[in-house]
């Protein structure tokens, strides 16, 4: 080196590395647990119930040949015919049968039980944990 010349060097003399490591430690415990509470509810519903009503209705003429079974509205009608033994055969009609369609609807009201459940969280410190 020359004097004019003014060269610093730099000497590695100690290095420092750091490290991370990382392990498990159980801190506490939780229990978890659920309990089911059971209550009685009202509940509605709509009900409808159907009922028949027969109605024989008494005719008495005579007719010329068999009738058909018709609807007349919620009424089915059925004819009841009879052969009756005279100089010629000819049927009379002896009734009609009515047979009405009625619905009715009410409201229902019962008592049911339901449940629910609710979770309760308990946490435990561990046994190698310090308390402070």
């Amino acid at each position: 080196m020359t004097g004019s010349e003014k060269e610093t060097q730099t000497l590695l003399t100690v290095e420092e590395q750091v490290g991370v490591r990382k392990r498990r430690q159980v801190t506490g415990t939780v229990r978890a647990s659920t309990f089911s509470h059971e209550r009685e509810q009202a509940v509605e519903a709509d009900l409808s119930m159907e009922t028949l009503e027969v109605e024989r209705v008494p005719i008495g003429r005579f007719v010329d040949g068999p009738i058909p079974d018709r609807q007349d509205g919620d009424t089915t009608v059925i004819s009841v015919i009879e052969e009756v033994a005279t100089v010629e055969v000819r049927l009379k009609l002896v009734e009609e049968v009515r047979i009405t369609r009625r619905t009715a609807s009410r409201k229902m009201t019962d008592h049911v039980m339901v449940r629910r459940q609710e979770v309760v969280i308990e946490q435990e410190p561990s046994l190698d944990t310090p308390v402070t």
